[in-house]
């Protein structure tokens, strides 16, 4: 049940942005105002992204999930954001290989539960039906009532 604490002021919905960097501002942004991260947060995803890829290519939507180091977070947390038009970001494991991204996963992880969280997002990402719906969810509301139906199953 790691979706059960997902906050609707941490969804942004059709997001209008034309790099990488536009979303970690917009949706790291987020985690630094709502206090789940040190201000340091955004340039640590920027700079751990140029090293660590988190594009991943599950098929027809593309996702990444950016994160950095545990010394730039309070306390845990998840930002997601549905993007209007894919987004390029190198695929995970890989130097030269793209995925055009769509739905974005942001974590603010800590110590613990970090791979229980990662295999719940890839339970999510592997369902290409569940990820059209995501990109066309209206609201934040609608995007956590997706999920949360989706790890019901």
């Amino acid at each position: 049940m790691v979706w059960k604490k997902l906050k609707e002021e941490l969804i942004i919905p059709g997001l209008e942005a034309k790099s990488s960097d536009d979303i970690f501002e917009a949706l790291g942004g987020k985690l630094v105002k709502q206090g789940y991260c040190k201000e340091s947060y955004v340039q640590a995803l920027k700079d751990r992204e140029a090293e660590f890829p988190t594009g991943i290519n599950t098929g027809e939507k593309g996702v990444a999930i950016p994160h950095t180091d545990v010394s730039h977070v309070n306390k845990k947390g998840i930002a997601i954001a549905t993007l209007k038009q894919p987004v390029e970001f190198v695929e995970m494991g890989t130097d030269d290989e793209y995925v055009n991204a769509q739905v974005i996963f942001m974590l603010a992880v800590d110590e613990k539960g970090h791979l229980e969280l990662l295999q719940a997002i890839l339970a999510v990402l592997q369902d290409q039906e569940v990820l059209k719906k995501l990109i066309k969810a209206k609201d934040a509301k609608e995007i956590i009532e997706i999920i949360k139906e989706k790890e019901n199953i």
